[in-house]
């Protein structure tokens, strides 16, 4: 418990005292416990403190998650280096109309469209630890696809309103062309991306430059990448595999009328060899790597594109990934790297379903399923210093749990006994107990 005391005091200046004690209650029995983490598990497993009324008031409690995931990185875990932002989204299965939110979302695990609730997460990612670190988790909820509902004739109303009012056939008179991708009209997703970037690129940019927001293919269109630009970041993305891409135009310019900016479009299977910028061959796969700067119709600003291909000699297929990136200078090992970068978001959402409760909590409430998620992402952060001041950086979160729940056993056990006064005897005792049901045991204490 001094452990974890000691590694949350960072955070008195942000949480009040009553929520912070609360919150090392609450943490001391995620550690500590076996099973599905519910409130009811929670204080069961629960020091002196530690009521399932208490836990309920602090699940029920708006708490700024935001700024007490920011100082336990910025004051535990931040080292010099680079570091990205990632987004991706985590979709948590639901049973039941009650929980708020709850809709159908594609789940990428059961790789179809499931009940459940869905939360866009937003977290820094350090190119050295090669490790990701969560700070925001916002709650996804279904914009009404028709726009009305509710009065179903008023929106008749609407249409027939609409077809009345169609102008005559042409282009008005006195009209100019404009180019429509300049002005970009943001979807309420993509405005929420916006907003939860900026929140975090506020409490972050004093202390750490960001320059790239890494998102999966579900960005690789023009208005998400105009929404990221207009943050000040740069995108890094993919792209459809068989996407239109041109090639900048070389031959002579016309002399009058508009300049051609399309030269021939990109063939996959045949791409020049002045692009090519690495070849490997490993396992009988050869990967050849391009990079250029290219157009695309959809997209208002030239992209730095980078073609993966792989090769299967023996098999004889082929098949290639399309990676994209806003800023042209940008080298193709970076793009590479920091794209491949953006999976160590996935190790947070498996580390936060498995071991912290994030697919166990049955709340219903906005706020409360707003708190369990976050708490769930903390706790993964949280891991990181807990197995350093414990000593041993690679153990397991199944070896970390595993060892607070022998320390609980020991204390309770040793509070039946004699007092003992042997501290190496001792130290056998809680070494040997709290490595029960750990995958790596520790050595025999001399």
């Amino acid at each position: 418990m001094n452990k974890i005391v000691t590694l949350i005091s960072c955070l008195t200046d942000v949480i009040e005292k009553k929520k912070l004690k609360q919150l090392q209650i609450i943490i001391h029995a995620i550690l500590t416990m076996r099973g599905r983490i519910t409130m009811k598990g929670l204080s069961r497993w629960s020091e002196k403190g530690g009521s399932y009324s208490t836990i309920n008031r602090f699940f029920h409690s708006e708490i700024d998650w935001l700024t007490i995931n920011w100082l336990l990185i910025k004051d535990k875990l931040i080292t010099l280096g680079i570091f990205l932002l990632v987004g991706d989204e985590v979709v948590i299965t639901k049973d039941g109309k009650e929980t708020f939110g709850v809709d159908r979302f594609f789940s990428s695990i059961q790789n179809q469209v499931v009940p459940s609730i869905s939360f866009l997460t937003v977290s820094i990612v350090s190119v050295s630890l090669r490790k990701a670190f969560t700070m925001l988790n916002v709650q996804i909820v279904k914009e009404n696809k028709e726009g009305c509902i509710k009065d179903k004739s008023k929106c008749a109303k609407n249409k027939k309103s609409a077809k009345k009012s169609k102008r005559t056939p042409g282009r008005p008179k006195g009209s100019k062309n404009k180019n429509s991708k300049d002005k970009v009209k943001l979807s309420p997703y993509h405005l929420l991306v916006k907003e939860s970037i900026l929140k975090v690129l506020c409490k972050i940019n004093k202390f750490i430059p960001i320059a790239y927001f890494v998102f999966d293919g579900a960005f690789g269109n023009h208005n998400a990448a105009q929404m990221v630009l207009q943050t000040g970041l740069h995108l890094i993305s993919k792209l459809r595999f068989d996407s239109a891409l041109y090639f900048q135009f070389e031959g002579e310019q016309k002399g009058r009328g508009r300049k051609k900016k399309y030269g021939k479009k990109i063939d996959y299977k045949n791409i020049q060899e002045k692009y090519l910028k690495e070849t490997t061959n490993e396992n009988g796969i050869e990967t050849n790597i391009f990079q250029m700067n290219m157009w695309h119709k959809k997209f208002v600003n030239l992209l730095n594109i980078v073609v993966i291909v792989k090769r299967d000699i023996e098999k004889k297929r082929v098949a290639h990934t399309v990676l994209f990136c806003t800023n042209l200078d940008l080298d193709y090992k970076k793009i590479v790297d920091y794209y491949s970068l953006r999976f160590q978001i996935e190790f947070v959402f498996r580390d936060a379903k498995q071991h912290w409760g994030m697919e166990d909590f049955m709340n219903v409430n906005k706020i409360a399923v707003n708190n369990f998620t976050n708490l769930s992402t903390f706790m993964v952060n949280f891991s990181y210093p807990i197995r350093k001041e414990l000593g041993d950086k690679e153990m397991s979160i199944i070896d970390l749990k595993a060892h607070f729940h022998g320390l609980k056993y020991a204390n309770e056990a040793l509070k039946l006994l004699p007092k003992i006064t042997d501290v190496i005897l001792l130290n056998k005792l809680y070494d040997k107990i709290t490595t029960i049901g750990a995958i790596k045991e520790k050595k025999d204490v001399a």
